[in-house]
């Protein structure tokens, strides 16, 4: 048992001394970046780095940079409402009604005569959360206002009901587009996007930030030998030594990082897969509403026919 105290003092004593010697390094590592900083050293007593580590710093920069800046904008694309028009004030119930009457006027339309069993009658589909985004807003809208034109007296006749529920409908295929759109740019671009800046860029960043405390500490050995008594001159001499070490290998290991950060070809391949996905969904949207355009544009020229010849007569 005696033994065993002994050990536990001798390694309470090892910790206390490091942890003791990790405070002193710190604090003369401060002091020189404050120095530093405040123009109290001259440009010859700072540790010049290598220069492919410079290089590799600037690259990195760019590299960090260049993710910080698209991801400034393409993170809206985490959130399904960011193309929604502020001004609409929508409810959830507001939302069911357009669509429960939408179904409705189905029925009402389609199942006019229809013997319907008992139990059978027609009732309003399961109704989902509505997604709030442009297009759907566009769908519901353009239904709405089909719906009140169709509805009315001689409604069936109104070619500018057809043609909004055409528009609805075309709307209707771009907002499926737009969720598919949504979660293949999430998927294959946002996520692993911002996983790069976090894991492997992070962790250049680090290495590059133990460099610079291990050049401080190297400087700051450096003024402590300038500084030290004839007794501590060895010591001193070693502590540079060890600080000279130290420095190098953090900068290789810096180095290694670097190079394989900007290496990675996976930033590129997320890029593609977010140009995928937006050609996918514009595509979809440019033959949705070239499928209904034509015939808008012939219910538009046949108004306009009839607005003519009755203007004459």
């Amino acid at each position: 048992m005696e033994g065993w105290k002994t050990l536990q003092s001798g390694f309470a004593n090892l910790n206390l001394g490091q942890s003791a010697n990790k405070f002193t390094k710190g604090f003369q590592s401060s002091v020189q970046a404050t120095k530093e900083r405040l123009g109290q050293v001259s440009q010859d007593e700072i540790t010049e780095l290598p220069q492919e580590y410079k290089d590799l710093e600037a690259r990195v920069d760019a590299l960090r940079n260049a993710h910080l800046a698209m991801l400034k904008i393409t993170k809206v694309y985490e959130t399904e409402a960011y193309d929604y028009p502020v001004q609409i004030q929508e409810s959830i119930s507001e939302l069911s009604n357009t669509i429960g009457t939408g179904f409705q006027h189905f029925a009402a339309t389609n199942l006019k005569g229809t013997p319907l069993s008992p139990g059978a009658a027609p009732t309003r589909p399961p109704l989902e959360t509505p997604h709030k985004t442009l297009p759907h807003a566009l769908t519901r809208a353009s239904h709405t206002a089909s719906q009140l034109l169709i509805s009315t007296p001689a409604g069936d006749s109104s070619k500018l009901g057809k043609a909004l529920a055409m528009y609805a409908q075309a709307n209707e295929t771009i907002s499926n587009a737009r969720i598919h759109h949504d979660n293949a740019v999430q998927e294959g671009y946002l996520h692993p996007w911002q996983t790069t800046l976090s894991t492997s860029i992070n962790v250049a960043m680090k290495a590059r930030q133990a460099v610079r405390t291990s050049r401080l500490e190297l400087d700051a050995a450096k003024q402590g030998l300038k500084t030290a008594s004839p007794a501590r001159q060895e010591q001193a001499r070693l502590e540079v030594e060890n600080a000279e070490d130290d420095l190098v290998q953090k900068t290789e290991v810096a180095i290694t990082l670097m190079k394989t950060v900007l290496e990675n070809p996976e930033p590129l391949k997320n890029l593609n897969e977010l140009v995928k996905a937006q050609l996918v969904f514009f595509s979809t949207a440019a033959e949705a509403l070239s499928g209904v355009q034509g015939e808008i544009e012939e219910l538009s020229v046949a108004a306009e026919g009839e607005y003519r010849k009755s203007r004459d007569h």
